[in-house]
């Protein structure tokens, strides 16, 4: 069974990883810095497809987190990089905003509502009837329909949840009875694309996430090394509840950052202990 020292390459998500809201969260800069000074490859993930990694990177840059755009694999990056492979025409109608049609148009998509090969469906805030009408109708003569990712909802202002790529996909469907390809978590493609941004190996990569329902399960279906942490939506208890397990169940980044930088070895050498304690813990819970 692989351990977290045998990993070379780390996927991991943002919200509840790394940050809260616009707060990193402890460990979180450690990490990203033991990544670049030791040159491991990583990127970081995210569901969102409203924003360019440029975006998210000064974001990230606001917490205190220098995480290079390039370092960054959004849902909408991963859905351009899955559509480029497709055979055929790249022509496509798209309901999303910058961070959807600027990965599509750098793929080479011409964005048309003329008899497009594909609908591509991603996160907006600027919804109208019209696109939605027209998507159906484009759909029902033929058109591929594709979404970026299959979020019901997502946090809006004051806390208020907005609905979201998958409230909408759901209308879609329920108008041209036809299911839309996911390609966000928990899809494996995305972390497949991600690996393949990299050049990695499942075999010694990692993914790193706070949601059993997306993170790892996506995780373990593509065959990385799965590592739990607490500081988001998913707890002990809640995490017994599924029927798979993550390989590592961490109380947040900080941990993995005191195994990756050495600290237990330390400890067990000051200690006088033959071996430092594994970080990791069950994953069972217990």
């Amino acid at each position: 069974m692989r351990k977290l020292s045998d990993i070379q390459c780390w996927l991991t998500d943002m919200d509840g990883v790394l940050v809260h809201g616009n707060q990193a969260l402890p460990g979180a800069r450690e990490l990203i810095k033991h990544w670049r000074d030791h040159d491991m490859p990583f990127l970081v993930l995210t569901n969102n497809s409203i924003f360019t990694a440029r975006d998210l990177a000064a974001r990230l840059r606001r917490t205190g987190l220098d995480v290079p755009e390039q370092n960054i694999w959004t849902s909408a990056l991963a859905t351009a990089d899955f559509l480029r492979r497709q055979p055929g025409e790249k022509t496509a109608y798209v309901i999303g905003e910058v961070g959807l049609t600027t990965a599509l148009y750098e793929a080479g998509f011409i964005m048309t509502d003329a008899d497009p090969a594909f609908v591509v469906l991603g996160e907006s805030t600027v919804l109208s009837w019209e696109s939605i009408t027209t998507a159906v109708r484009l759909i029902d003569k033929g058109a591929r329909f594709v979404a970026t990712n299959p979020d019901p909802n997502g946090p809006g202002n004051n806390g208020a949840l907005n609905p979201a790529t998958g409230a909408v996909a759901a209308m879609i469907t329920t108008a041209t009875g036809k299911q839309p390809y996911i390609v966000g978590k928990p899809n494996p493609m995305m972390f497949r694309s991600a690996m393949n941004r990299l050049g990695a190996h499942s075999e010694d990569t990692g993914m790193i996430g706070d949601r059993m329902d997306t993170d790892m399960v996506a995780g373990i279906e593509a065959g990385l090394h799965t590592v739990l942490v607490l500081t988001g939506v998913t707890t002990r208890e809640s995490m017994l509840q599924y029927p798979y397990r993550p390989d590592t169940v961490l109380r947040g980044v900080d941990e993995l950052v005191d195994h990756l930088t050495g600290a237990q070895d330390v400890l067990a050498r000051l200690t006088g202990s033959d071996a430092a304690p594994d970080a990791e813990a069950p994953a069972d819970g217990r």
